[in-house]
Formats: C-alpha cells, sequence, structure tokens
C-alpha cells in the first residue's frame, strides 16, 4: 500500500464526455444554460415567496427551502462540472476536495429527498384535515421539520462520506462520472468494499425508499379524500396544489432508485452519467418551472411582483 492515499498524494480525473473539442464545447453550453436557469428559477421562487406575505404559508415556507436546497445542491456540481468540460488537459481533483463534494453531493440530495415527504405530509395535513391544519402545521413544527431533514442529511453524508475516505486508492485514477459520486469512488479502492456497499444500501433505503413510501401513503389518504369532494372546482383545485409536488417526486425519486436502489454488480458507468446528467442539471431545472406552471398562486404572486417593480421603474424615471 505504499501509493495508498495515506501519503495525500492520490488524485483523480473525470471521464470526458466526448474525445472530440467541439462536443466538449457544445456539453459546455448546454451545461451553463442549464445551471443558470436552475439557479435564477430557484433564486427567484424563493423571492417571490419570501415578498409576498399571502405566500407567508407552511406550503410556501417548504418550497422556499426546497429552492434553497437546490441553489446549493447544484452548484455543487455545477461549476467543478463546467471547469472540467471546458479544460483541454484532464481535471484533477485531490482527496479532500473529493471528498468535500461527494459529502454536499449527498447532504443536500438526501435533504432535498426528505423535505419532498415533509411537503407531502403538509398536503395531506391541508386536505385530509383542513379545519385542523393551522394547529397541526404551526410555525414551530414547520421550522422543526426543515432543521430536522437538514440534520439527518447532514448525518447520513457525514458516515457514509467518511466511511468512503478511510479506503485506501492507490494511484490517480479516473472517475467514471463527472463529479464524485460514491460508486464511481468505492470502485477506484484498493480494498473490499462489502461493507461501505452495504452502508450505501442502508443510505438509500433511509433517503429513498422509506420517504417514498410516506408518500405513496400520504396521496392515497389524499386521493381518497379530494374524491369525496362534491363539486368539481374543488376537486380541482385540490389536485392542482398536489400535481406540482407529485412530479417532482417521481423525477428526484425516480433517478435516485436507478442509480442507488440497483445492485451495485449491475451499476453501469454509461447508465450512471446519463441518468446522473438528469437529476445533477435537468431537475434543478424542470423543479422551479413545476411548480411555476402548475401553482396559481405562485404564478399570481410573480405577475403581482412584476406589475409592482415595472410600475416603480416607470416611477423613478418620471422623477429622473
Amino acid at each position: 500500500m505504499e501509493g495508498a492515499n495515506q501519503t495525500g498524494m492520490v488524485r483523480f480525473h473525470f471521464r470526458p464526455f466526448s474525445k472530440l473539442p467541439e462536443v466538449q464545447m457544445l456539453i459546455f453550453v448546454a451545461f451553463l444554460i442549464m445551471y443558470l436557469v436552475s439557479i435564477s428559477g430557484n433564486v427567484s421562487i424563493s423571492l417571490i415567496i419570501w415578498l409576498n406575505r399571502s405566500l407567508h404559508t407552511p406550503m410556501y415556507f417548504f418550497l422556499a427551502n426546497l429552492a434553497a436546497l437546490e441553489i446549493c445542491y447544484s452548484s455543487t456540481i455545477a461549476p467543478l462540472t463546467l471547469a472540467s468540460v471546458l479544460s483541454t488537459e484532464r481535471a484533477l481533483i485531490s482527496l479532500p476536495g473529493c471528498g468535500t463534494q461527494m459529502f454536499f453531493f449527498i447532504f443536500l440530495g438526501s435533504a432535498d429527498c426528505i423535505l419532498l415527504a415533509v411537503m407531502a405530509y403538509d398536503r395531506f395535513v391541508a386536505i385530509c384535515h383542513p379545519l385542523r391544519y393551522t394547529l397541526m402545521m404551526s410555525w414551530r413544527l414547520c421550522v422543526q421539520l426543515a432543521m430536522g431533514s437538514l440534520v439527518l442529511g447532514f448525518i447520513l453524508a457525514m458516515q457514509l462520506t467518511v466511511l468512503i475516505f478511510q479506503l485506501p486508492f492507490c494511484s490517480s485514477k479516473e472517475i467514471s462520472l463527472f463529479y464524485c459520486d460514491v460508486l464511481p469512488v468505492m470502485r477506484l479502492a484498493c480494498a473490499d468494499t462489502w461493507v461501505h456497499e452495504a452502508t450505501l444500501f442502508v443510505v438509500s433505503i433511509t433517503v429513498l425508499t422509506i420517504p417514498f413510501l410516506l408518500i405513496t401513503l400520504s396521496y392515497v389518504f389524499i386521493v381518497a379524500a379530494i374524491l369525496k369532494i362534491r363539486s368539481a372546482e374543488g376537486r380541482h383545485k385540490a389536485f392542482s396544489t398536489c400535481s406540482s409536488h407529485l412530479t417532482v417526486v417521481l423525477l428526484q425519486y425516480g433517478c435516485g432508485s436507478l442509480i442507488y436502489l440497483c445492485p451495485s454488480s449491475s451499476y453501469s458507468p454509461e447508465r450512471g452519467q446519463v441518468v446522473s446528467v438528469v437529476y445533477t442539471f435537468i431537475t434543478p431545472v424542470l423543479n422551479p418551472l413545476i411548480y411555476s406552471m402548475r401553482n396559481r398562486e405562485l404564478k399570481d404572486a410573480l405577475r403581482r411582483t412584476m406589475i409592482r417593480k415595472t410600475v416603480r421603474v416607470q416611477e423613478k424615471i418620471q422623477h429622473g
């Protein structure tokens, strides 16, 4: 183990998407556009919710937290990926740098999944217990649930990252993705990773399977309650408040399950590359679009905010 990571000389490099510079440049432009759209969309959602008092409700509080998580999550992956794609030489990343990126990726991704389950519970209370909603979803509980998703994500990420980076890595090697994900890094270890794979499976069950089962259970009760609503308008309004959340859930959990709930022996770097692009670049773009297009209150708040800003600009021009 002379070249193991205890020497601190280990460097990883990411697998390029293509050997053709023209293709790499097209990928860089596409990723840059998606990253900027994701950041601007999620920042807009957070600002709209913060500026409009009518949106200061538990549902939009959790949505603002989800948007903030998406901003941090995208920024954990995108900048380094863009620099790597644009580089004409192999972009090297140190062992501590790789561990840091992996930690924040697991931390923010886990908190994101857990928060989606919290949002499902919020919708369950709102639709199945509307008269007790303000009592059951107090602001204190909302803050505790939001903080709980962060704390649980932090604990899981810390344990898994520390465990993986105690493995010996014998030399500079190529990571089969464009960022430091768990399975590709574990495959570069010079030791048996059975315990680490088992730990990853337990973490995946905690982050993906259990929250998804809770979300499914919540929606069973939600659909049953909606079907009891007599007016078509009432049913449509209830469904519209849940459809955007359910769409995001299917995207997030679907992609995560394809990678982390399958046996590690069946892991394919090519499939991992495609799925990873979806949940690290495409999904953060789609989330604000889905919520803004499917949510009438959010669209109305955006329209009012734009009108107020336009009026203020016109007044400044007139007085200037």
